[in-house]
């Protein structure tokens, strides 16, 4: 299942709820309690599990449940910086930790900007992230599900064969504390299901897709994940490369939620700082079309990686980022934000306690048009249905804006779908596509991603086949 592994992940490390898991905070308050003279501290501390399940042919072919625990501590003095962690929240290798860290503030090099984050009295949006019936889900329903998903696969098409059909949840409880006042705690589980496909047609094979998340398994639309699957496989069956030439695409939900996804390194502040985004210095320009408002919204509850603090403990927000086309606002950390001379956007990003925060989109969101898929196609003369994308972060400089990426999908004439067409590019500038949008499409999709998805119109892209 492409770039979604990845995503959940870090989704399940990063959710966060108001409600306190006692003994993980006060671990880290005894860590930020040691602290010494001239010293800040920050201690996350974190624990975590995840299950996966695979089934092939009926049978169960793969299963892991794994847990993990451990803590990160931030040690910064004289505008040094050292960290260290630990696998173990073992009294003992705590205390090395912390030593380490302090070591290591000798071996930083000196930066004006290093510091923590401090409160800020922005509130606390409270979102519901854990789910008991999820956490009590019995193991033999998770694999009969897994299995359902794959018999309702299989029967939809009989060119398609199953590759594998997955089960994975995952849950996270987190701690932190620093001697800037900061103090926080809480948990969050989510789970999905994935098929991958395949269909035959005489000489040539297709793959495809589908899935489905939710809070618990009972959230699950499996008839949903298995169609999707199955249309994914078959739809490309007798494509061909299309002729080469400047043409009106429609990304499909899937593809635009990908597309987002890029903008969001050059909405970045610290790639802004360091001048790797083509945004830089265009603050208050028109960026793109009048349609496009692009926000930052994890306080969304049905975005996927909606959460309530930061990776720095401070409360998640919603940041306009482009309205109606104009550059508003990047996203910034704690300490982005010192060195931009700004202030925190809420945006501190931690992929768990081996690492120190840093900055990004955690929720983006495309304010939605009114049409359905349907209706942009018909309004379309000429054009490609793109309902795949391959190479897209290696095809795309953030910094220059040159967009390329091999893509397949349907060609579209006088606003009727034609013909699949497959291993050919479209390319053209992040710059040029954000203001050559026709339409945006209120056909929603919230995958597990941190952007959601939707139909998008783009005109004058060139599409190079034959």
């Amino acid at each position: 299942l492409p770039n979604l592994a990845c995503e959940v992940h870090d989704h399940w490390w990063n959710r966060s709820m108001s409600t306190t898991v006692d003994d993980l905070q006060a671990i880290a308050d005894r860590v930020v309690a040691q602290a010494g003279a001239g010293e800040q501290i920050e201690a996350y501390v974190s624990r975590g599990g995840e299950t996966a399940i695979r089934i092939y042919e009926g049978e169960l072919e793969h299963f892991a449940s794994a847990q993990s625990e451990g803590v990160g501590i931030r040690v910064i003095k004289n505008g040094r910086t050292g960290f260290a962690y630990a696998g173990t929240l073992d009294p003992a290798a705590i205390a090395e930790v912390l030593a380490d860290a302090r070591d290591n503030v000798s071996f930083g090099t000196p930066d004006e900007f290093a510091g923590l984050a401090i409160p800020d009295g922005v509130a606390q949006i409270p979102q519901k992230f854990w789910d008991e019936e999820l956490a009590s889900y019995p193991t033999d329903k998770k694999i009969a599900l897994t299995k359902e998903l794959e018999k309702l696969t299989l029967g939809i098409d009989d060119r398609v064969r199953v590759d594998e059909a997955n089960y994975d949840d995952g849950w996270g409880e987190v701690a932190v504390a620093t001697t800037t006042g900061i103090r926080e705690s809480g948990r969050g589980n989510s789970c999905y299901v994935s098929v991958s496909t395949l269909a035959d047609d005489e000489e040539e094979t297709q793959t495809g897709f589908g899935f489905s998340v939710g809070d618990s398994p009972k959230d699950f639309n499996l008839q949903k994940a298995a169609r999707e699957a199955s249309e994914r496989a078959t739809r490309l069956l007798g494509a061909i490369k299309p002729p080469s030439k400047r043409t009106t695409v429609v990304l499909d939900p899937y593809v635009t939620s990908q597309f987002i996804s890029i903008l969001s390194s050059t909405l970045n502040g610290e790639n802004v700082a360091k001048g790797r985004s083509f945004f830089a210095e265009r603050m208050g320009d028109q960026v793109a079309d009048p349609r496009f408002t692009l926000v930052d919204d994890p306080t969304n509850p049905l975005a996927y990686t909606a959460t309530d603090i930061d990776g720095e403990g401070l409360a998640a927000r919603r940041n306009v980022l482009i309205e109606n086309g104009v550059l508003k606002k990047f996203v910034h950390s704690s300490y982005s934000a010192r060195r931009m001379g700004t202030v925190s956007t809420g945006n501190a990003t931690r992929g768990g306690f081996a690492g120190s925060p840093g900055v990004g989109c955690l929720a983006m969101q495309l304010v939605p048009g009114t049409h359905t898929q349907e209706e942009l196609i018909a309004s379309v003369d000429d054009g490609v249905l793109i309902q795949m994308v391959s190479g897209l972060h290696s095809g795309v400089n953030p910094v220059s804006g040159d967009f390329s990426t091999g893509a397949s999908g349907m060609l579209i004439s006088n606003g009727t779908i034609g013909s699949p067409v497959r291993e050919f590019t479209i390319a053209s500038t992040l710059q040029r596509m954000l203001l050559d949008i026709v339409a945006i499409g209120g056909d929603v999709d919230w995958l597990p991603s941190r952007a959601h998805g939707m139909s998008l119109v783009i005109r004058d892209v060139t599409m190079s086949g034959t």
